[in-house]
């Protein structure tokens, strides 16, 4: 392995530049879909396999430039390039595109963690606690990774990219990059500090350390043989019409016991009335930017203010409520039910869209139970005919299973639950218009509910 690290070297980014302008864009997890890329700035380059051999690998932090934005806001992509001189058929959705100048001339560039052996050599570099120029291959105490695992890119839709090594781990690789402390790693650890197995553990990470900035650039994980998706599971459950209320119950307490240990873990913080007011004046706001950008939410815009608007009455009135840290973006495809029927709770990114100091403020533990309960109506909504009643049950069961272990409904406080569950449609509305407009009739019939009734 290559032991160098340079600023991105300017060559080498305008040779790749019109190849990323076209296939960056097309990539599940680039946020920056409706702009066109105009260039890139460099971060940093790595080279970890050199390009001279029959196999090169890259490891870039590369800054997209779309207008309007200024360049040095743009965002930055965590990208794997591997270089060969022609590209075997088995790796052809890997392919970026083929470079006729700078010191790549001549060669095919892809994207690596299609390919087992550039995969490998991230893990390896994880086993041996590497240190790489800038970036900063780290294992858990008492860790050890094993050689000989090999690799496998899932290749399911997602914003960042896995990849499974044997059976034993799994490998988050972060996309969209940005300084700081990263939730996903750091609530994972927090709640393998006090014990909590409903959250695999973090085994080791890589970070990158450059010009005083801290980036988490990938988590690696122990994989659970064996396990289905939430998502999955409850489609699976759906299409053979089998109940799925015990497993939304268990999803609960799951749910409740992952909080509670939070609460215990990491710092709380209670909710008076001038947080509550800047709470809802940021739903207020996304709801009007949502209204602008999708037409077909602005008939239900007063029906959603009331929401946000009785929510900040309870508040005015005095009424307080406690925030601690949540998982952030918490949905049926972010819980994995093992073999055993135990379930455990992935992903901890938060919404990668938010900023990450926003992902990382205590909030109401109701943002991620509105986010649970927006899925079983998504799930309900993937079948035809549709099966609303089936998304009633399991979100009375999921509830049910929540007070089992917390102590507390989240139904007993139906104001606060509308008005999170209605800025959980609003983005899901914004979202589907933009990426999956086939979708959008499902936040929108959620949007007609809310609008209307207080009910969940």
């Amino acid at each position: 392995m290559a032991e160098t690290v340079t600023p991105s070297t300017p060559a080498l980014l305008a040779s790749l530049d019109p190849l990323l302008r076209d296939w960056l864009p097309r990539q599940r997890w680039f946020a920056g879909k409706g702009s066109p890329v105009t260039g890139f700035s460099p971060v940093a380059e790595t080279e970890l396999l050199p390009s001279d051999g029959r196999l090169g690998l890259h490891h870039l932090l590369v800054r997209a430039e779309q207008p309007p934005a200024p360049a040095e806001a743009g965002d930055c992509y965590q990208l794997l390039i591997g270089v060969r001189e022609t590209l075997p058929p088995r790796l052809a959705p890997a392919l970026i595109g083929h470079v006729t100048d700078g010191p790549l001339a001549g060669r095919t560039v892809y994207d690596a963690l299609y390919d087992p052996r550039p995969a490998e050599v991230l893990l390896e570099a994880l086993r041996t606690r590497a240190r790489i120029g800038g970036l900063r291959f780290e294992c858990a105490p008492g860790q050890e990774i094993r050689d000989g695992l090999v690799a496998r890119l899932l290749t399911a839709e997602q914003s960042n990219s896995s990849v499974v090594y044997g059976d034993t781990f799994i490998l988050k690789l972060l996309r969209r990059v940005v300084p700081g402390v990263n939730p996903d790693l750091e609530i994972p650890l927090a709640l393998a500090r006090e014990g909590c197995a409903r959250v695999p553990a973090p085994t080791a990470w890589l970070r990158a350390e450059l010009d005083g900035d801290a980036y988490v650039l990938a988590v690696l994980q122990p994989f659970v043989r064996g396990a289905t998706d939430g998502w999955e599971l409850a489609l699976r459950e759906l299409a053979k019409g089998e109940d799925f209320t015990a497993e939304a119950r268990a999803l609960g307490r799951a749910t409740a016991e992952v909080h509670t240990a939070l609460a215990r873990a990491l710092p709380t913080a209670t909710l008076g009335h001038s947080r509550l007011e800047a709470e809802v004046a940021g739903m207020t706001e996304r709801l009007a930017a949502a209204a602008q950008a999708v037409p077909a939410l602005r008939p239900y815009e007063d029906g959603l203010r009331s929401a946000y608007r009785a929510l900040n009455q309870l508040a005015a009135e005095g009424r307080t409520w406690t925030a601690q840290r949540v998982h952030g973006d918490l949905h049926l495809g972010q819980c994995l039910r093992s073999p055993s029927g135990d379930w455990s709770l992935i992903d901890f990114e938060g919404e990668p869209a938010r900023p990450l100091a926003e992902r990382r403020m205590p909030q109401p533990p109701v943002r991620d139970i509105a986010g649970m309960l927006r899925s079983f109506d998504y799930a309900a909504h993937s079948v035809t005919p549709p099966a609303p009643g089936w998304a009633s049950r399991c979100r009375a069961a999921y509830c049910s299973g929540y007070a089992e272990i917390s102590g507390a409904d989240p139904r007993t406080d139906p104001v606060l639950l509308r008005a999170y569950e209605t800025d959980k449609a609003v983005y899901e509305v914004v979202y589907e218009a933009r990426h999956r407009p086939d979708w959008l009739p499902v936040p929108l019939s959620a949007v007609h509910r809310l609008a209307t009734t207080d009910l969940i």
